[in-house]
């Protein structure tokens, strides 16, 4: 397949160029910055020559000398071409210092005198073109950046294979690309032999969907649908060259492709994947026309399809490289979706309806039938419409959604207007499941243009929830639907429970009122049961429970048991906004760990069966939080990660899932990356106006500073968290666990007294709600304050006990927090107890068996850090009598005294077991209430008392 010149676009300064390409990226970087040399390979138009220029723009500069050959298919045939592009520019500074015998031999090869050929000057020639790259070398280092090395002419090719394989010690690097067909291949080992030794091979494979979405995005087609992005990138087998100008193709097209067919593909790629076609035979090409139309083609299908020599056409076609060619499967596969796709849209509408009439009576599969009899019908039939609904059903029944939605899609356009059911129900069931299919962007479609043609009151509301459903957690931008949606409600009470319903949720994420979405549910529940609408009804109450738990409200068991009463409705009970999920969600927050694990496994096996995306996201984060929480932090890790990355590729639940995963992040895996994904859910969470989820994010943020040393980055959010929880009215701790997190941040940065404040008034609300695991959590904090006011025989009384309780809970990471803790006490003050070297034995233990790293990193540091002396919490005379120190807190008065000993910020870190950054913070503060400028102004305050 060849790569015309006008696709292959520069690299200079292309926000797409380390899409889906950053880690190949760094390690070519890395090798090219310790001397080596680098091999890109791939198939075509996967973006080999965009990485080579952008890596050659970038350490180009590095080198003195940078030699360039770029081949073609065309003029592979000339002898000597690269070589003529390569050393063109620098024979004359090379060829004065050649033996007279070399010089010639590569003067006639590049001038093209005297017709040299590697037959008769071999050797000369290949001891020239060694000899002056090495006295390139000698001057400076050389970089030769050599693309396309599959179209190199023969002779070049084996000259730079011989110097290459012979620089070894010499400042020569080679950055080259070769094409490369088929994750098994192995063709570019050839190239590799023909390299420098200390060559690293660099393969650049296919985009995921996420990639090929953020590709198109920075391109200009973000406007694009999920579902057609989706289908881009199954068609261009994730090839950013096919995927981009499928898209632009798309973008530029009047009217999207029909429900059930396949993308149309430019003018451009039909040349370049269709080149071959007009070498096969008529029959051939009709045989793979079929299989084209087909979802899952084989022979025995081809067969029952009408192509009798099916098996002899698809080898001639393998022959030409349009098939796959794989002996032990039975399916005829494609050697490139995109050859498929093209080959469809080549052929005229007749040949593809009489390909799909065969097929509707060949298939096995009774859905495959129904849609090729679509695709083959044209016009309404009422006949069709009914096979296609029936199919419909049956692929939501076998969990796949998103095909229900295409079928329904297919039956409104062949069911007559006057038929019950319509064409308007039929299109709003498909848009229901196309948002069970996270398919949110279809639904909404699918609405809008039922709104433009429906009359019936129920078809018009139903559409306006689908519109306010696939809104999200951006619900403010929808709310001018609420006023129409009540206007066609009217006072039938099945339609005014489900826009009360979605009131409730509004009042909920964009007012963030807890009490007023308590009344719109219940409301809602209400209107629904008067309309015997079961289904609107649990999930009403579902919502009013957990507001109720998340308010602490001592209504939520008993309404939580109302929502778990027969009869149930099966796609409510396990929904992620059903009752099982509110059973979920108080039991983990009533420390029920064992049995909410239980239960939303269940709940996501079930999901899972049924094709359910949004509530899949909503359930695998809930399970990673319960890993998380019973302290399995590799475990939590790797769910929370799977959470966000089909969150990304769905569009659904970002926030939440970014939220989480940043916990995870800080508790098991890499800190910088918690504090992106955090600070990124806050950033959403503010754009959305999403109150509910704004709380969580910035929650997520300050455990991840606490984590990463920066205490006061964490009474910055958590002081925010505390703000908004009591404007929300949340009293229950168990809902963002932040409390205990910024009590101890506030005592690092010598705020006990705010942080016996936190304290007292979470484990009011802690006491009331049975959260024992809160009360141990806020037990730890308060024993650190108690440390600070030098009480160690209480602190150390009240840690061992906190410690204990989180382990009889399941608590493990806040049991093993508890356990360093109290080492860090006993480091300090060598007369609580412990002796320095095995005072972190516990924690590194209990650290290591959650695979908390993060927290294991900080038990390596604090046994590295210099031996501290043992701390002295009374303030010396020299600050004591400093009318000027009196207003500074307990940190900042004994940070101000190390100062006064003339102690390093390093040293003062140590004595007082916190971070250098703590420690600049805390002088900050210092100065300003002290209003000097310095440490030396410290320590002239110090000596002004002396000399007094």
């Amino acid at each position: 397949m060849t790569v015309r010149r006008d696709f292959q676009e520069p690299a200079r300064c292309r926000p797409d160029l380390l899409i889906g390409r950053e880690d190949l990226f760094a390690t070519a970087r890395e090798q090219l910055a310790s001397g080596g040399s680098v091999l890109l390979h791939g198939p075509a138009g996967i973006g080999k020559s965009t990485v080579l220029r952008a890596l050659a723009e970038e350490y180009g500069a590095r080198a003195r000398t940078v030699l360039r050959c770029s081949a073609t298919e065309s003029e592979s045939h000339l002898p000597f071409l690269a070589l003529a592009d390569l050393f063109g520019l620098v024979l004359d500074e090379v060829s004065p210092g050649l033996p007279p015998a070399q010089r010639t031999a590569l003067e006639s090869a590049l001038t093209g005198r005297g017709e040299p050929s590697l037959l008769r000057d071999g050797l000369a020639l290949r001891l020239a073109v060694l000899s002056a790259l090495r006295a390139l070398a000698a001057r400076g280092p050389v970089l030769i950046v050599a693309d396309d090395l599959q179209w190199l002419d023969p002779a070049s090719a084996e000259l730079l294979g011989f110097a290459a394989r012979r620089l070894e010690g010499t400042p020569v690097q080679l950055l080259s690309a070769v094409r490369t067909e088929g994750q098994e291949s192995q063709e570019y080992d050839r190239h590799l032999r023909a390299s420098p030794p200390d060559t690293v091979a660099v393969r650049l494979g296919a985009l995921t969907r996420a990639q090929v979405a953020q590709l198109l995005d920075h391109r200009g087609h973000g406007a694009l649908t999920r579902s057609t992005v989706r289908e881009i990138h199954r068609t261009s087998g994730g090839n950013p060259l096919f995927a981009l100008e499928l898209g632009r193709a798309l973008a530029d097209s009047p009217t999207p492709p029909r429900p059930g067919e396949p993308l149309p593909v430019p003018t451009s790629l039909r040349a370049l994947v269709l080149s071959r076609l007009d070498m096969l035979s008529v029959e051939a090409r009709r045989t793979l026309l079929v299989a084209s139309a087909g979802a899952r083609p084989t022979p025995a299908l081809l067969h029952a399809a009408g192509r009798e020599n099916a098996e002899a056409e698809c080898a001639q076609a393998a022959e030409l490289g349009l098939l796959a060619t794989e002996s032990e499967a039975p399916a005829v596969r494609f050697a490139h979706p995109l050859i498929s796709a093209a080959l469809y849209a080549e052929a005229p509408a007749q040949e593809r309806r009489a390909a799909h009439a065969a097929l509707s009576t060949a298939a096995s599969d009774p859905i495959e039938r129904a849609r090729h009899l679509a695709l083959a019908t044209t016009g309404t039939d009422p006949e069709v419409a009914a096979r296609l609904a029936e199919a419909a059903a049956l692929a939501r029944d076998r969990g796949a959604p998103s095909v229900a939605a295409q079928l329904g899609l297919l039956a409104a356009r062949h069911t007559p207007a006057d038929s019950a059911p319509g064409p308007e129900e039929r299109r709003l069931q498909a848009a229901e499941d196309a948002i069970t299919a996270g398919e949110v962007d279809l639904a909404r479609d699918i609405a809008r243009e039922v709104l433009t043609r429906a009359s019936v009151p129920a078809h018009r509301v139903r559409a306006w929830i689908y519109v306010i459903d696939t809104a999200g957690h951006t619900m403010a931008e929808v709310d001018a639907v609420f006023p129409q949606a009540l206007a066609d409600a009217g006072d039938d009470p099945r339609l005014l429970a489900l826009v009360h319903y979605q009131l409730a949720w509004r009042a909920l994420i964009v007012e963030g009122d807890f009490t007023e979405a308590r009344g719109a549910a219940a409301h809602a529940a209400e209107l629904a049961a008067c309309g015997a609408d079961r289904r609107t009804e649990l999930l009403a109450l579902a919502l009013q429970a957990q507001t109720e738990t998340l308010m602490g409200h001592p209504e939520a068991p008993r309404t939580i048991k109302r929502a778990l009463k027969e009869p149930q409705d099966p796609r409510v009970a396990c929904h992620h906004n059903g009752a099982g999920s509110a059973r979920f969600r108080w039991l983990v927050m009533g420390d029920q760990l064992n049995e909410a694990r239980a239960t939303v496994t269940m709940l996501l096996r079930e999901v899972r069966r049924r094709g359910s995306v949004e509530s899949e996201v909503h359930f695998v984060r809930g399970l990673a939080e319960t890993e998380l929480r019973a302290g399995h932090c590799g475990r939590a890790l790797e769910l929370a990660r799977d959470s966000l990355r089909l969150a990304r590729d769905s569009g659904i639940g970002e926030t939440a899932s970014a939220m989480l995963t940043s916990l995870a992040e800080a508790s098991g895996g890499d800190v910088d990356r918690a504090l992106a994904l955090a600070r990124e859910a806050v950033e959403h969470a503010e754009e959305d106006g999403d109150q509910m989820y704004l709380s969580r994010a910035l929650g997520a943020l300050g455990y991840a500073q606490l984590v990463a040393g920066d205490p006061a980055g964490t009474v910055r959010s958590l002081r925010r968290v505390r703000r908004l929880e009591l404007g929300l009215g949340i009293t229950d701790p168990a809902r963002g666990r932040w409390h205990g997190d910024l009590a101890e941040a506030l005592v690092r940065i010598g705020e006990a007294g705010e942080a016996q404040d936190v304290i007292d008034a979470s484990r009011e609300h802690a006491l009331r709600l049975g959260r024992e695991s809160v009360l141990a959590v806020l037990d730890r904090a308060e024993a650190l304050v108690r440390a600070a006011h030098g009480d160690l025989e209480a602190a150390v009384g009240q840690l061992t006990s906190a410690q204990d309780r989180l382990a009889k809970l399941g608590y493990g990471l806040e049991e093993a927090r508890a356990a360093f803790a109290l080492a860090q006490l006993r480091a300090r003050w060598p007369e609580a107890g412990q002796r320095r070297a095995t005072a972190y034995d516990e924690p590194a233990r209990l650290f290591r068996r959650c695979r908390a790293l993060p927290w294991l990193r900080q038990v390596d540091e604090a046994l590295t850090a210099p031996e501290p002396e043992p701390a002295d919490l009374t303030v010396p005379d020299t600050v004591d009598g400093l009318d000027a120190l009196a207003s500074l807190a307990s940190m900042e008065r004994q940070v101000a005294a190390l100062v006064m000993e003339g102690a390093t910020n390093r040293e003062i870190a140590a004595r007082l077991f916190i971070s250098v950054k703590t420690v600049e913070a805390t002088l900050t503060r210092v100065y300003r209430k002290l209003g000097i400028r310095s440490r030396v102004d410290i320590v002239r305050l110090a000596a002004g008392r002396r000399a007094k």
